[in-house]
């Protein structure tokens, strides 16, 4: 297990891989774990991080930690002791909306950003991910019975119920239509058909996207694409992260694979 020391408290993380840096951050239930496979795709050609956000995995729970801001300001912190500059970011829910928020905040460091289960309105988040407990969320979002998913449940246990709830509060005020709207930043939204807990947009809700944004819903996939989808994922990870710097992933969709999956 690797650590950092921020703010006098430990922080978890692991590292794959040489090149180009990527950075994997987690959704509201789970941890770093649940990258693995997707960490290994990808470190075949980048340098890939995960890293436990604080209250979650075993990265230390502080509560006044636990804000959007503040996991914003832990992501920066950890890149700036790990001596990342320039980076792509891969967020999933939570890690999505921290992924958002820092390209704002920070533009020069994002080079691309791959944002999963990102609710493009705050309000079409649903309810059951304040009201639930941990491990009733684990139960409900992840199904499929393998080992990286089992693992994930475990790892889900872990969290500080108030560091999901934390974030749900600051969450809804979140402009988010408005921020990807203003978006600079080269970025892909991607989401599972039959996610329960971020539900797919219609098309009509996203033809305001920039030319430089793009999104994509995956068929058979629900919350956890890169698990309920693993080969599928990782084809688009990689084929996302091979884009020039400042490339457009709408050219994603000129490549047959991804034709019959674009919305």
């Amino acid at each position: 297990m690797s650590v950092v020391i921020l703010r006098n408290q430990v922080v978890h993380y692991e590292a794959l891989g040489r090149g180009k840096p990527v950075l994997f951050l987690h959704t509201w239930i789970g941890s770093w774990r649940y990258w693995v496979p997707a960490m290994q795709t990808a470190s075949i050609a980048f340098r890939t991080y995960a890293l436990d956000l604080w209250g979650f995995g075993d990265t230390a729970k502080i509560t006044e930690n636990y804000s959007l801001i503040a996991q914003v300001e832990l992501v920066q912190e950890f890149l700036s002791a790990m001596g990342v500059g320039r980076v792509a970011v891969v967020g999933h829910g939570l890690g999505a909306a921290v992924g958002l928020q820092m390209a704002h905040q920070f533009p020069q460091q994002v080079d691309r950003l791959l944002l999963i289960g990102l609710p493009h309105q705050a309000g079409k988040l649903n309810g059951r991910l304040a009201a639930s407990s941990v491990i009733d969320l684990a139960e409900w979002l992840l199904k499929q019975p393998d080992a990286v998913s089992e693992a994930t449940r475990v790892e889900a246990r872990k969290a500080d119920q108030q560091a999901i709830r934390s974030n749900l509060d600051q969450f809804k005020g979140m402009p988010l239509d408005r921020l990807l709207s203003s978006l600079k930043t080269p970025y892909l939204l991607v989401y599972g058909l039959n996610d329960p807990l971020v539900p797919a947009p219609e098309t009509d809700e996203m033809n305001l996207l920039p030319q430089h944004g793009h999104w994509m819903v995956l068929e058979d996939s629900a919350h956890y694409p890169m698990l309920e989808e693993n080969a599928k994922f990782n084809r688009l990870l990689m084929d996302f992260l091979n884009l020039n710097s400042g490339q457009s992933p709408r050219e994603l969709q000129l490549k047959e694979e991804w034709k019959r999956r674009v919305r």
